[in-house]
């Protein structure tokens, strides 16, 4: 059996790194594979990266609405921010350009989210504490029918 020599791979080149805690936020699998398309295009020195729902929707394969849908997932989680751009055609007119995307820093978003959890949290503490005093309140004018 002959040993096969494999090319070694350039962190840089081949790969683009995908946070952990991506998988922590309970996002949809198709918000993480447009995250994920939209990290591999990013410019590593902007975080930015301009794209339309077209290309997003050929490379992660899916129509153009669930694009739509995903990325306003990934910009109320605080993940992404979009900015509409123009373009200007020959003939003077502006038209609607691609949209850019504005890669956020992940903990931004982590602390949304525990932030929301410890509010849902603290929310049902409270449908706890007023339960208990219904039945509370229940008890005592049950006994003092009798």
């Amino acid at each position: 059996m002959r040993k096969q020599s494999w090319t070694k791979r350039d962190p840089i080149k081949n790969y683009f790194p995908l946070p952990n805690e991506i998988y922590d936020l309970k996002l949809s699998h198709g918000a993480i594979a447009v995250y994920s398309y939209l990290l591999r295009r990013e410019d590593r020195r902007t975080y930015q990266c301009l794209l339309s729902y077209r290309e997003i929707r050929e490379s992660v394969g899916m129509c153009v609405t669930t694009v739509r849908k995903y990325v306003a997932e990934l910009e109320e989680r605080s993940l992404i921010r979009t900015e509409r751009t123009t373009v200007t055609n020959k003939d003077g007119r502006k038209q609607n350009g691609r949209l850019r995307y504005y890669i956020l820093p992940i903990q931004m978003s982590i602390n949304q989210y525990y932030e929301r959890q410890m509010d849902m949290a603290d929310l049902a503490l409270e449908r706890q504490r007023a339960k208990q005093r219904m039945d509370a309140l229940e008890r005592k004018e049950g006994v003092s029918e009798c």
